[in-house]
């Protein structure tokens, strides 16, 4: 796994609170920071996007999608690593544009070690 900075804050959007959790106790076994947010209009009203360093977002979710979060998010901060998942296939069909970022996705269940790797080479690369 590549290092990343000490103190690296991850926020994680789900709509899902078994999720938001699981993803808390991962990210923090491998010492990130952790903000969990139960949808995109929570986080951008939070004032915390300047602060983190990676974004793990759900896709389908009610109200704001995780598309939509992305755009919002990718407008402020063009270079945050954003990591999508998804329990849909197939979901990114014709959302998301070529050059609209550098994105991973995981398809739920996704496995715990590759997510990490993920956040690793992430930050690793903002770095």
């Amino acid at each position: 796994m590549t290092q990343h900075s000490p103190g690296a804050t991850i926020a994680v959007v789900d709509d899902d609170q078994r999720i938001l959790g699981s993803l808390e106790i991962l990210l923090e076994s491998a010492d990130h920071a952790v903000r969990l947010f139960a949808s995109g209009a929570a986080l951008l009203a939070s004032g915390c996007l300047p602060e983190i360093d990676c974004l793990i977002t759900d896709i389908g979710m009610p109200g704001m999608d995780g598309f939509e979060l992305i755009r919002r998010v990718h407008a402020a901060r063009p270079r945050l690593p954003i990591i999508l998942i998804t329990g849909r296939a197939g979901i990114l069909n014709g959302h998301l544009s070529p050059g609209a970022g550098d994105y991973r996705l995981f398809r739920k269940p996704f496995n715990g070690a590759d997510l990490l790797a993920a956040v690793g080479e992430a930050l690793g690369r903002r770095d």
